[in-house]
């Protein structure tokens, strides 16, 4: 009878090899789940950057009109979508449409025309502010140094929200009405509204807020003192800013270069026939947007 040959097994059952075989499997699946763990990581942070990214671009998808009253927006607001004349009459409520910039990319906005009126705009502003990728300040060239202080009030106020400051929307001045033997040039325009942003207004702040820059005197010298006192003004509440910024550089006198967005002064003309009126400029800007 043929012996039969017992081959030499190893003893896979022994302590010491379960020992090590176990270690290593418990070394491969820390490494495994330390890989999967990272994965899900990034997956998660990619998604919430493109969410946030693709969100926050999503929700800023307005242009907003704003100006005084009779400053030519609601005419600008149909220019802009009609292309053509059509008589209007002082807004009491926001108009909004969909407007398609003249650009390759063809992209579209939802271009907002908020009443001039004081007692009307702040609410609507404050409704449609974080919606803004820019900003169109209609201001009426032909009666600008009559209206110079309320036209600077209603931009300050725009200026330091901080809400506008933190988004930092394009800011297009559309110095209308150029048809007007009488207006003013949009140089000009810019020229004064810096001067008028930080001159001298110290009637308009109560004496308790003013009195921290006067320095004992009824009125700074200082060309800075509107923004001084706004600051002064804000921050003696509980320390805190009151939801607005300072306008510029601290020590310097505004220019409109200082703002961390980008800003354009155009002239332009709504009104009139074919020929007379003029919007081109402007919507060459907004197809920059």
């Amino acid at each position: 009878m043929d012996e039969k040959v017992q081959p030499d097994l190893e003893d896979f059952s022994s302590e010491p090899f379960l020992e090590g075989f176990l270690k290593e499997m418990r070394r491969e699946e820390a490494v495994l789940l330390l890989g999967i763990c990272v994965a899900l990581a990034l997956v998660i942070l990619t998604v919430v950057f493109f969410r946030g990214f693709w969100g926050s671009s999503k929700a800023r998808n307005a242009v907003l009109l704003l100006g005084l009253c009779d400053s030519g927006k609601t005419l600008l607001f149909t220019r802009l979508l009609l292309g053509k004349f059509v008589r209007t009459q002082t807004s009491i409520t926001e108009s909004s449409a969909t407007y398609k910039s003249k650009s390759d990319r063809g992209s579209s906005w939802t271009l907002i025309d908020v009443p001039g009126h004081e007692s009307l705009r702040v609410q609507i502003v404050e409704k449609y502010k974080a919606m803004a990728r820019a900003v169109v300040f209609v201001v009426d060239s032909s009666v600008f140094q009559k209206d110079v202080r309320d036209v600077a009030e209603f931009l300050y106020s725009i200026l330091t929200d901080s809400t506008m400051a933190k988004n930092a929307p394009a800011l297009l001045l559309a110095c209308n009405k150029q048809d007007i033997s009488m207006a003013k040039s949009a140089k000009l325009i810019q020229q004064q509204l810096e001067k008028e942003l930080a001159k001298q207004r110290c009637t308009e702040w109560p004496h308790w807020a003013a009195k921290q820059v006067h320095s004992g005197r009824s009125c700074l010298s200082s060309t800075n003192t509107l923004r001084l006192t706004r600051s002064a003004a804000l921050s003696s509440q509980d320390g805190a800013v009151g939801g607005s910024v300072y306008l510029g550089k601290r020590g310097k006198d505004f220019e409109f270069s200082q703002l961390p967005t980008r800003v354009e002064f155009i002239e332009c003309s709504a009104h009139g026939s074919r020929d007379l009126a003029d919007i081109s400029a402007l919507e060459k800007s907004l197809a920059r947007l």
